[in-house]
C-alpha cells in the first residue's frame, strides 16, 4: 500500500471522472508516490481462505496478492485501486476494485480506479478472457483489501497504544469503540504504508453477511457517466504530438503474400506522405501481422483514399481456392464417417444397431466475425529500444511480450496503455494491430496510429470456426435414449499457432463435446479431421456455440419424436443429480479449473432448468404463430437455461417477444452486471442466429460491412429479457458470466420456431429459411 503525497494530473490520454489510466512511468514518477510500488512475487490465493481452489495459478504469471501493488491512499483519504484487467462491457474495471474496497471497508464514493498498463510480473495475469476475472480474482482481491485494512488498523492501534484487536475499519476510518476515537484512512496513510504486509495465512476476511457492496447491485460501473456522455477514451481517441495516420492493404487471402505494388497514384492523394511495405509473417504465425502495404498520411481519411488508389499484385498462396460452400460439403462428409474418438462409454455401435429407433441430426454453423463496434486500432511510439503502445487490448501483458519480441527489444522497455474497449468478444485478445503500429512507428521514427476500417475488420478477422455437428441418438421401445454418438468437425484455433493442425485442441473438445452431461449408458464423441483455411480465434463462448446448438436442438428433436414435452425430455436426459464421471476421457479440460472445485454437477443444471421453467411460465398459453423453446448448457463452469418465445407471422417474419434466462454462476459481485451481460447475450445470440455468416470464395471473405454482415437492430431485439440469478451457497465458488449466456440461446430459439411452425432449423443463420 502506498501513500500519495502529491497527486498530479496523469499524463495519460484518458482522464475520467472516476477512471484514470496509469502508465508505468506515471505511477512511479508522475504521481509523486512516496517510495515506489514494491514488485511483489506472485502469491497465489490459498485454499485456507475458501472451500475451493481455482486454476488461477496455472495461468501465465499467476496472481499477485500485495496491497502495495494495487492500493494507494492520499492524505485527503482518496483511495486509488488498480484495475489490471481490460474493460469491454463486463464491468471488470468496477468489479475487481469493488472487491478490494469491500474488504478495506472503504467508502466507494471516495474510491478512484486506475487502469494498469501491461505488466504481468507486477500485476499477475492480465488476460481478460475465458470469463475468469472474478472467478480467479475474487479471493486474491479480497486478500489485497484485507491486507490494506489490517495495515490501517495496525497503524491506528500503534498510534493509540492499544491492541490491534480492539480497533476496526468502518466506512473509510478506523475506530476504537472503547474510547470512541476515530481516524480516517487519509490520516493513517503515512503510518500504514510503513506497516509490513501481513501474511496471507493470518488474514481475516469479512463475513459475507457484513458486505456493503458485493452482491447488492447498487454500484454503477465507474465508466458509465463518461461512456454515456461521450467522454470515455477509446483507442481511436488517442492523439500524440507529431502523430502519423496509417491504414494497411493486407493480403486478401490468408497466407497470401505481396508480389509488387505501385504507389504513384496513392502519393497523388492530398495528405498522403508515404507508402511503405509492412512486414508479414508466414501463416500460421500466432498474432503477427499479415503484412502488406501501408499508406501514411496526415489523417485517416487521406490514408484510406490513398490505399484505394494503390495498384497491388498479390500471390494468394495455398488458400486461394478456399470456398465455403465446398468446404461445408467436406465437413458434412467427414461427419458421416468415423473420427478420432475422444470419449467412449459403453458400446455405441451395438446400442444403435439394437435401438428401436435412431434419430439423426446434422447441424451447421458458419464462420462468424466479431465485428465489435470499435474496429481494431492502435497507436505506437517507438524511440530507439523503447516502445509505448496505446490500444484497446484484452491482453495487455501478452501485447507487451509480443511487441518486445517483434521489435527485438527488452520487455521491460515496452509500455502498453489500455484504453476502454469498444467491444472485444475475443478479437482483441490478438494484438496484430498493435504490432503493425509498432513496426511502422519504428520505421518512421514517429508516433503512428494504425486504424482498421470495418472492411478490414471483416476481411482479416480471427474468425469463429465453421462447424458441422452430427448426432445419432438411439431410443429403446419406451422412448428412452440408450445411445448417443456426437461427431464434431471444425478447424481448430490451434491452427493459428501450428501448421497441419487437423484436430481440435483439448480446450475446444471440453466445450460441450466431451463434457456432455446426459445420463446415457452408451456415449461416444468423435472429432474427425478438419484443416483450417483462414485465421481462427477465440469468440465469445467459443466452441460452446455449435455444441450447445447441436445438443440442445437434438433434445428438441427427441422430444418431438417421442411426443414428449421439451423440458421433460431435457430433464430426463440430464438424469439424476450427480457429479458427471469423465474417467473415460483422456485429459478432460474443465476451463482450466480443478474438477474438485468445479465438477459437472447435474443438480445445478437441473435447477436452472426448473427455475427458468417456473419463472418463464413454461407451458403457458400462447397465440397462434407463437412457440416456446428451451435449452440448457454448462460453460465456463456456470449453468444456464434459457426459454425463448418466438412469433412467426404468415410471411415468415420472426420476432422474439420474451426471453427468460436462469443462471447459476456461484458467488457473484454485481448482479446488475450479470443482468446486463445476459441481456446482451440474448441480443447477440439472436443477431448471430438470424444473420451471422462469413462466406469464402476464391479464398476471400465475401462480406465487407454491416450491409452484408448485418447486426440486430433495436426494433428486432427481444422485447423483454428476464434474468433469474440462482442465489449462491455459502462456499460456492464464482464462475463465468460474460460468455455462458450465449450458447443456449440459438437452440432455444430454433426449438421455439419448431413449436410455432413445425419447421426444424438445423443450419444457421436462419436467413430466409422461414419465408413463405
Amino acid at each position: 500500500m502506498n501513500i500519495i503525497t502529491n497527486p498530479k494530473k496523469l499524463r495519460g490520454f484518458e482522464k475520467a471522472c472516476r477512471v484514470e489510466n496509469v502508465s508505468r512511468r506515471s505511477v512511479l514518477k508522475g504521481l509523486g508516490i512516496a517510495g515506489s510500488f514494491v514488485l511483489a512475487a506472485p502469491i497465489l490465493s490459498r485454499p485456507s481462505f475458501a472451500a475451493y481452489e481455482t486454476g488461477a495459478g496455472k495461468m501465465p504469471h499467476g496472481t499477485v496478492v500485495d496491497p502495495r501493488v494495487f492500493v494507494a491512499i492520499a492524505p485527503d483519504g482518496i483511495v486509488t485501486i488498480i484495475a489490471h484487467r481490460s474493460e469491454m462491457g463486463t464491468g471488470v474495471r468496477t468489479s475487481l476494485p469493488l472487491i478490494v474496497a469491500e474488504e478495506m471497508d472503504a467508502d466507494w464514493s471516495r474510491v478512484r480506479v486506475q487502469q494498469a498498463p501491461g505488466d504481468e510480473v507486477r500485476y499477475g495475469n492480465q488476460d481478460t478472457d475465458g470469463s475468469r476475472s472474478t472467478r480467479h480474482y475474487l479471493i486474491p482481491m479480497r486478500q489485497i483489501g484485507a491486507s490494506a485494512r489490517t495495515m490501517l488498523e495496525s497503524a491506528a492501534a500503534k498510534r493509540w497504544g492499544v491492541p490491534a484487536t480492539e480497533v476496526k475499519a468502518v466506512n473509510h476510518a478506523v475506530v476504537h469503540d472503547a474510547t470512541g476515537r476515530k481516524l480516517g484512512f487519509g490520516d493513517l496513510a503515512a503510518d500504514a504504508s510503513k506497516e509490513p504486509v501481513p501474511s496471507i495465512e493470518g488474514l481475516k476476511l469479512k463475513d459475507p453477511k457484513n458486505f456493503r457492496y458485493l452482491g447488492k447491485g447498487e454500484v454503477s460501473i465507474v465508466d458509465l457517466h463518461d461512456i454515456t456522455t461521450g467522454k470515455a477514451g477509446y483507442g481511436a481517441d488517442v492523439r500524440l504530438p507529431g502523430m502519423k495516420y496509417a491504414v494497411i492493404a493486407r493480403p486478401p487471402v490468408t497466407g497470401g503474400t505481396l508480389v509488387s505494388f505501385d504507389p504513384a497514384d496513392a502519393l497523388k492523394v492530398s495528405g498522403v506522405e508515404k507508402v511503405t511495405q509492412v512486414k508479414g509473417w508466414p501463416w500460421p504465425s500466432k498474432f503477427q501481422p499479415l503484412g502488406g502495404v501501408a499508406v501514411i498520411a496526415r489523417n485517416t481519411g487521406a490514408a484510406i483514399k490513398g490505399r484505394d488508389a494503390l495498384k497491388i499484385v498479390w500471390d494468394d498462396g495455398a488458400n486461394a481456392k478456399y470456398d465455403s460452400v465446398a468446404y461445408r460439403a467436406e465437413l458434412e462428409e467427414a461427419a458421416r464417417k468415423p473420427g478420432l474418438v475422444v470419449r467412449k462409454e459403453g458400446d455405441v455401435d451395438a446400442a444403435l444397431k439394437t435401438a428401436d429407433k435412431v434419430i439423426v441430426g446434422e447441424y451447421y454453423l458458419p464462420h462468424l466475425a466479431h465485428v465489435s463496434m470499435e474496429p481494431p486500432v492502435a497507436v505506437a511510439d517507438v524511440k530507439g529500444d523503447k516502445a509505448e503502445i496505446w490500444a484497446p487490448v484484452q491482453s495487455p501483458g501478452g501485447t507487451r511480450e509480443d511487441v518486445a519480441k517483434t521489435l527485438g527489444i527488452p520487455e521491460e522497455n515496452v509500455t502498453v496503455n489500455v484504453t476502454l474497449l469498444g467491444g472485444g468478444f475475443g478479437r482483441k485478445s490478438k494484438c496484430d494491430y498493435a504490432l503493425e503500429a509498432a513496426l511502422l512507428s519504428k520505421e518512421l521514427a514517429a508516433p503512428v496510429k494504425v486504424q482498421w476500417t470495418r472492411e478490414d475488420d471483416v476481411h482479416h478477422d480471427f474468425l469463429h470456426t465453421v462447424s458441422v455437428e452430427r448426432i445419432e441418438a438411439g431410443l429403446d421401445k419406451n422412448g428412452k435414449v440408450i445411445a448417443w454418438r456426437h461427431r464434431s468437425v471444425a478447424p481448430s484455433i490451434a491452427s493459428t499457432f501450428a501448421a497441419n493442425t487437423v484436430h481440435q485442441a483439448p480446450f475446444e473438445l471440453g466445450m460441450g463435446l466431451i463434457d456432455m452431461p446426459f445420463e446415457i449408458a452408451n456415449v461416444q464423441c468423435e472429432n474427425p479431421e478438419a484443416a483450417a483455411h483462414t485465421r481462427i480465434g477465440w469468440f465469445r463462448s467459443v466452441s460452446n456455440i455449435p455444441r450447445a446448438f447441436a445438443v440442445q436442438s437434438m433434445v428438441g428433436e427427441l422430444a418431438h419424436a417421442t411426443n414428449r414435452d421439451q423440458k421433460e425430455m431435457l430433464l430426463e436426459l440430464i438424469g439424476s443429480p450427480r457429479i458427471v464421471n469423465l474417467s473415460s476421457v483422456k485429459d478432460p479440460w474443465n476451463y482450466g479449473e480443478p474438477y474438485a472445485s468445479y465438477p459437472i454437477d447435474t443438480a445445478r443444471l437441473r435447477r436452472v432448468v426448473e427455475l427458468v421453467a417456473e419463472k418463464g411460465e413454461w407451458g403457458r398459453s400462447l397465440p397462434k404463430g407463437h412457440g416456446l423453446g428451451i435449452a440448457a448448457h454448462r460453460s465456463f463452469v456456470s449453468y444456464i437455461a434459457t426459454i425463448v418465445e418466438v412469433a412467426v407471422d404468415d410471411k415468415g417474419k420472426l420476432t422474439v417477444p420474451r426471453v427468460d434466462t436462469a443462471i447459476d454462476c456461484g458467488t457473484y459481485v454485481n448482479p446488475e452486471r450479470i443482468q446486463s451481460q445476459i441481456e446482451g447475450a440474448a441480443i447477440m445470440g439472436l443477431s448471430l442466429a438470424k444473420y451471422g455468416e462469413i462466406t469464402f470464395k476464391d479464398g476471400k471473405v465475401q462480406q465487407k460491412n454491416f450491409d452484408d454482415f448485418p447486426l440486430l437492430r433495436i426494433d428486432e431485439s427481444p422485447s423483454v429479457t428476464h434474468v433469474h440469478i440462482v442465489p449462491p451457497g455459502p462456499d460456492t465458488p464464482p464462475s463465468g458470466v460474460g460468455e455462458p449466456g450465449l450458447p443456449p440461446f440459438a437452440p432455444a430459439l430454433v426449438n421455439a420456431i419448431f413449436a410455432a411452425t413445425g419447421k426444424r432449423i438445423r443450419a444457421l443463420p436462419i436467413g430466409k429459411q422461414l419465408e413463405t
